[in-house]
């Protein structure tokens, strides 16, 4: 006979020794049922355990099966195997034909080395693949996937999309975290997890106070990242975060914020933008689109559409509409550069530059320069090259103008290296001083008195008792002091030895009108918070001309 031919035939006795095995298996359960109940244990044929949807009888001390019934009986060590799982019991009602199966006492399912579910009852439907499992009173069902812990009362594991879930309570705790929700849903083998109502993570670190709050979470026990997908509370022993999405690695502390989350630091800082970068380690967030940084202890902020803050020595660098506001009283000051920058000094000291392009309002006060810097302790705004200041009808010029602001309010400006200040009084008519150093002081906004030192020059027009202006006064000297009252000029004095002359208007000439300097820049002048951020040419054309003639005198 070939070797072929009989290789065939042998394996066809192997086959039908195989089926009747397997009908004995199926009929004998039924025989011993029949007679009197007895148990014997069940004899399991080798076969494929990676069928589609099966559940395996493995083992049983037992096993019976009576008249009527739809189940099998086990008793004693049973073992289910579906797959790689394999299930544990004391006892269970095995449904052969449905697949399914009710288990009882000390529950575990087991896959590989490193997924384990540990409850006190279950019950398999082979239809949906669905198991779920109970806890006695007082205990809960547990899932351990390696360094993952799952604890509820009652656990839904979907084995044909390896997800479990539950919906009276849970709490499940990784390596970094401890999460507990009302409802959640965990998968063993992607690690990723969701949580729903009343969700609470909180670090189980020692050195971290990580607490955070949301109705919706989404979570991975590999990378310990959250999604934040609903409006989210985050706290921590470095401040406050309120977050409507983004991701927050619990390793790092590192989030990408959006949809203009807020962060407020421990020192009361608040930090908001459309997207916000931030490393809570390194205390240094980015805020891109709109970002706004608010100081609440020194009523001030800065905002733009890029900013770089740094919490950990509280300095800030803001581009793209920079704006910086000064709001401890109740009119607000803006001022804008194409840069600000704001730090901390090695004494303490806070100091704002602004640089280039300067333009500030006030209702009270209005200006510009090529570059400013603010200091905190003396409360001094210190404007650079073609600085120029209005306030009402007034304005006033020169290389550098030193302001000092008492509660926000201008209290008095100082320009050191030439001054020019000049009122419109009418038509073209200007009340004009100037010298090598100017001080003026103000009250209330309104400027009270004028000093200038050096150089002395100045153009007055006199308001006769009748508040009219019918001279026109031109006198020079080494030093002037002026007292104002309102738009009028109270008391003029210049010193020593001045020179000069009052001439009627209508006999002036017209080239006595004005100083040498006088310049009246009101083009120039922000007329709105809004338009600090207009950068006239003629602006553009200041600040590329010389400084003024006196202080290249000086150098002299």
């Amino acid at each position: 006979m070939p070797k072929r031919k009989q290789k065939h035939n042998e394996q066809r006795k192997h086959r039908m020794a195989f089926v009747v095995l397997c009908l004995a298996i199926l009929f004998i359960p039924t025989v011993f049922a029949q007679n009197s109940g007895n148990r014997v244990k069940p004899s399991i044929p080798e076969s494929n355990r990676y069928q589609q949807n099966r559940v395996f009888l493995e083992y049983a001390d037992q096993l019976s099966m009576k008249e009527g019934q739809d189940y099998q009986l086990l008793v004693g060590n049973v073992q289910f195997r579906k797959g790689d799982m394999f299930m544990y019991c004391d006892s269970a009602h095995f449904y052969d034909q449905k697949n399914s199966l009710n288990a009882f006492g000390n529950i575990k399912m087991e896959q590989g080395d490193t997924l384990f579910v540990f409850a006190d009852e279950l019950d398999y439907d082979g239809q949906a693949e669905l198991a779920i499992l109970y806890a006695d009173p007082g205990k809960k069902v547990k899932l351990i996937n390696k360094d993952v812990k799952l604890e509820t009362d009652v656990f839904n594991y979907d084995l044909g999309i390896d997800l479990g879930y539950y919906e009276v309570g849970g709490v499940l705790t990784d390596k970094q975290n401890r999460l507990t929700s009302l409802q959640g849903e965990y998968s063993p083998s992607t690690k990723d997890a969701n949580f729903y109502l009343d969700v609470h993570l909180n670090s189980t670190s020692e050195n971290d106070t990580l607490d955070m709050y949301t109705d919706t979470l989404s979570y991975n026990t590999y990378t310990h990242i959250a999604q934040l997908v609903s409006f989210t509370d985050i706290y921590s022993k470095d401040g406050v975060i309120h977050a409507w999405s983004g991701t927050y690695n619990t390793n790092t502390n590192i989030s990408d914020l959006y949809e203009r989350s807020v962060i407020i630091t421990k020192d009361g800082n608040t930090l908001v933008g459309d997207t916000i970068h931030y490393d809570r380690n390194a205390g240094i967030g980015e805020a891109f689109g709109n970002m706004i940084l608010t100081d609440s202890v020194n009523h001030t902020s800065v905002q733009g559409n890029y900013g770089f803050y740094n919490q950990l020595t509280d300095s800030a660098y803001v581009v793209g509409r920079a704006c910086a506001k000064e709001f401890s009283q109740q009119d607000t000051l803006y001022l804008h550069g194409l840069s600000i920058r704001t730090y901390m000094a090695p004494d303490t000291t806070r100091i704002m530059i602004a640089h280039p392009r300067v333009r500030f309002y006030r209702s009270d006060m209005q200006g510009l320069c090529d570059s400013m810097s603010f200091t905190q302790r003396d409360t001094i705004m210190r404007l650079y090259h073609h600085p120029i200041v209005w306030s009402g009808k007034r304005q006033i010029f020169g290389n550098e103008i030193d302001v000092h602001l008492n509660d926000s309010t201008v209290d008095w400006a100082k320009l050191p290296d030439f001054g020019f200040a000049a009122e419109h009084i009418d038509e073209e008519f200007y009340n004009q001083m100037t010298g090598k150093e100017m001080t003026a002081y103000f009250d209330n906004g309104h400027l009270t008195h004028l000093d200038v030192n050096g150089n002395v020059q100045a153009i007055y027009l006199p308001m006769e008792n009748d508040s009219t202006y019918n001279k026109l006064g031109n006198i020079s000297g080494s030093f002037l002091a002026a007292d104002f009252d309102g738009n009028n000029i109270k008391r003029l004095s210049v010193w020593p030895e001045p020179t000069g002359n009052l001439t009627p208007i209508y006999l002036a000439k017209r080239n006595t009108y004005y100083l040498q300097q006088f310049k009246w820049y009101e083009a120039l002048r922000p007329k709105s918070p809004e338009d600090i951020f207009v950068i006239p040419a003629e602006m553009e054309q200041l600040f590329q001309s010389p400084e003024l003639s006196i202080r290249r005198r000086k150098k002299n």
